[in-house]
């Protein structure tokens, strides 16, 4: 069947086809997978689009259920006997039997699963919501008697919020293998990336338990007048929302537990039944109507909901809009490296800028004023462009370190700072205020001010540093991870050791016999040991702590060192005549050289400076890095600038400075195909805008370096700060803001 060869329905259009078609194509292409079936694989791939994709030869199908081509009979002959086998056929007219592709239910056909698409897709998407999963195939006659249950089961669960797959094992069985399914029909369960078997009659009641079983018996916890102020209360210690549903239900609803799993990473939940006496001290307190499902979510105030959502009927889409909204505190605290993503993640483009107000602070009643006066100012000043945390320096003194430069002005006391991530890599742009955090008016005013300069210039970000990864501060000591997998071991040994056959038990059984032998193996062997083996041992395990030492100092050394940019981190080729052609005239569409103009004396301060500015740039494949000396190609250099509208004045070669202006520090992005150059002017203290800048004098240069000194002006900066912010015009050239000059043709290097 072509349309599971390629895994579409019978109305796909060509465009799903072809899409398709490319997917699997790339994926068992013999060259690329070497799987022993994947020739075959990849030739039925072929064929069926061959056939899926000629409009004629798609209608033959549909209609005869081959592609058309000439068998020897009728039209007619074909419609009434399919073949069967090498040599038989059957009239499909008498028998009626519903195993072929044209009678049976498409209904399983959006739940049809291959097996990429469950590792790539459905094992990753279990960690959010459970799947059940069918395994099925052609002349199966207890999976037609199962289909009226599984298709009643299949669409309420996935109303509720549960996955739902469906297996063939004629055409899927690689995947029908790796699930463990031996026969047909197999019922299962996925979540967390764990299989578990199903064993019961298939009725409704028992499958909606067993998915309801798959689930952690924690997620939801039953809230009553005497534990509801200690559950809002424990916000603190979670760092979460709480939310709680009131409803007349006796048992927690399969809904609102496949909600708390999808985001128990994000939110508490609790669950309130109405009808329960000790309950009406909390309904009365929020003001509960009895009679209509109601949900709250509070943050962090307990004495109010921050947001309520009541219905008669509540729908899955409604929750899922409603808690998505209300994910975070109002002032969520940084426990984690991935909570600092979510909450700050990196500017993409200039409309997409997301600021974070960072209040680093401290615990205990002696900081709980300013952080009060830091939640106020939030909840006044909420807006989508800016999100409000805070931080405990003490548990992460690192950031904390980064951001402050561990001045005396904040010590013991908070501080806020504002930041803008620029790349995944730990980059930051950030303003501190200048005094420490006290929650008072004028503070308020300061800050508020900040925020009002900062919506019309972003450049109010002046200051950059790179910060290390967050530790996560809710993450369960080793110990305890280990005990629950040991746990979750026990568990799936028992289960398989009742309800799984003897080739599912293989694995444990060989592992059981390994331990033993080598357990009495080791016995044996010391018990006929010399004692002269083991007066041996003493010295080399000295020796062996001494070489493990000087390998972990070693490490140690070339971790720290792999941290520094070195030369061999950025490729910069010197560009001459040899390469010119090659690495410029030539350069491919889309590319782009970027060549920094230096001296021989200004060599080695540049390059260095030059590769620290651009290494978080060269992960792009369609950027080259490049210098040019400028003692060897002056008039190059020259004519070029002479396109650049405002640029300095060039002078021509009989000028009798033509040879003392200085260019070095100069960056050209050269972009050979369209011919046409962006460029960078060293930066200069006291100049903002990065204006020329450059010493008349260059001999003058020359002199007052090799004295320590600078020609320019009193307040101008070593060599190495005429490449200051050459980071900011890098990603102002791969946004494509900057101003372009065009010229005619590339003039010769010689």
């Amino acid at each position: 069947d072509p349309y599971r060869v390629l895994g579409v329905g019978r109305s796909s259009s060509q465009a799903d086809i072809k899409k398709a078609y490319k997917r699997l194509a790339r994926e068992w292409h013999p060259d690329k997978n070497k799987d022993p079936g994947a020739e075959d694989k990849f030739i039925q791939i072929s064929k069926a689009y061959e056939i899926l994709s000629n409009e004629e030869k798609r209608a033959n199908f549909d209609r005869y259920g081959d592609a058309g081509e000439s068998q020897g009979f009728s039209q007619q002959q074909h419609r009434q006997f399919h073949r069967f086998h090498d040599g038989f056929y059957f009239d499909e007219s008498f028998f009626h039997f519903p195993f072929n592709s044209e009678r049976r239910d498409t209904s399983d056909e959006k739940y049809l699963l291959h097996f990429s698409h469950y590792i790539n897709e459905i094992v990753p998407d279990s960690f959010k919501k459970p799947y059940l999963i069918k395994i099925t195939s052609d002349w199966c006659f207890s999976c037609i008697h199962i289909e009226p249950v599984w298709k009643e089961v299949a669409q309420e669960l996935e109303a509720l919020g549960a996955g739902i797959g469906v297996v063939h094992a004629g055409y899927e069985r690689r995947l029908a293998h790796h699930l463990g399914a031996h026969s047909t029909p197999t019922l299962l369960g996925l979540i967390h990336g764990k299989i578990t078997f199903f064993h019961n009659a298939v009725v409704r009641e028992n499958l909606r338990q067993f998915v309801e079983n798959l689930l952690p018996g924690n997620l939801v916890e039953k809230i009553t007048d005497k534990n509801y102020i200690r559950f809002l209360s424990d916000w603190r210690k979670d760092n979460k929302p709480h939310v709680l549903l009131f409803d007349h239900m006796p048992v927690v609803p399969l809904l609102y537990k496949l909600t708390a799993f999808a985001y128990r990473d994000y939110l508490s939940f609790g669950y309130v039944y109405v009808g329960l006496r000790g309950t009406e001290e909390l309904s009365s307190q929020y003001n509960i109507n009895v009679y209509t499902p109601t949900m709250m979510i509070f943050k962090e105030h307990i004495d109010r909901p921050a947001d309520v959502v009541q219905a008669r009927e509540m729908k899955k889409q409604l929750i899922d809009d409603f808690l998505s909204q209300n994910k975070f505190l109002m002032v969520a605290r940084l426990t984690s490296q991935r909570l600092f993503q979510e909450l700050c993640p990196v500017k993409k483009s200039h409309r997409q800028r997301k600021h974070c107000v960072v209040l680093l602070t401290g615990e205990g009643e002696k900081f709980a004023e300013a952080y009060e006066a830091f939640l106020t100012f939030a909840v006044a000043n909420t807006k989508d462009t800016l999100r409000f945390v805070h931080i405990y320096s003490d548990r992460q003194p690192e950031f904390a370190d980064a951001l402050l430069m561990d001045e005396e002005k904040y010590h013991g006391r908070s501080a806020v700072v504002i930041l803008e991530r620029r790349n995944n890599a730990g980059k930051i742009a950030y303003k501190a205020l200048e005094e420490a955090w006290q929650g008072s008016k004028e503070d308020n005013f300061i800050l508020l001010d900040l925020l009002d300069q900062l919506r019309t210039d972003p450049g109010l970000l002046s200051s950059e540093t790179v910060v290390a990864d967050l530790n996560d501060e809710l993450a369960p000591m080793f110990l305890i991870r280990w005990f629950y997998s040991t746990l979750d071991y026990i568990s799936d040994c028992w289960d398989s050791l009742f309800h799984s056959n003897w080739r599912e038990m293989m694995p444990l059984l060989s592992l059981l016999f390994s331990a033993l032998f080598i357990l009495f193996g080791t016995v044996i062997v010391q018990a006929f040991s010399d004692s002269s083996d083991t007066r041996d041992s003493p010295p080399s395990g000295k020796e062996e702590a001494t070489t493990k030492t000087e390998k972990n100092d070693a490490s140690f050394n070339k971790e720290s060192n792999s941290r520094i940019p070195k030369k061999g981190f950025v490729e910069v080729t010197e560009l001459t005549d040899i390469n010119y052609t090659s690495n410029l005239v030539r350069l491919r569409p889309g590319h782009m050289n970027v060549v920094l103009i230096l001296s021989n004396s200004t060599k080695t301060p540049l390059l260095q400076k030059f590769a620290l500015e651009v290494y978080t740039f060269t992960g792009s494949s369609s950027l080259h890095f490049s210098f040019l000396s400028l003692d060897k190609h002056r008039e190059w250099l020259e004519y070029l600038l002479e396109f650049a509208q405002d640029a300095a004045p060039i002078p021509n070669q009989y000028d009798k400075h033509f040879l003392e202006r200085d260019y070095t520090g100069y960056v050209l992005a050269l972009n050979g195909h369209k011919k046409y150059f962006c460029l960078f002017k060293p930066h200069r203290s006291g100049d903002e805008g990065g204006t020329l800048g450059s010493c008349e004098d260059y001999n003058a240069l020359q002199h007052a370096e090799a004295r320590g000194k600078s020609s320019c002006s009193p307040g101008s900066r070593s060599i190495k700060n005429k490449l200051h912010k050459l980071s900011f015009w890098m990603e102002r050239l791969l946004e494509g803001s900057l101003q372009r000059f065009y010229i005619p043709s590339w003039p010769t290097l010689d």
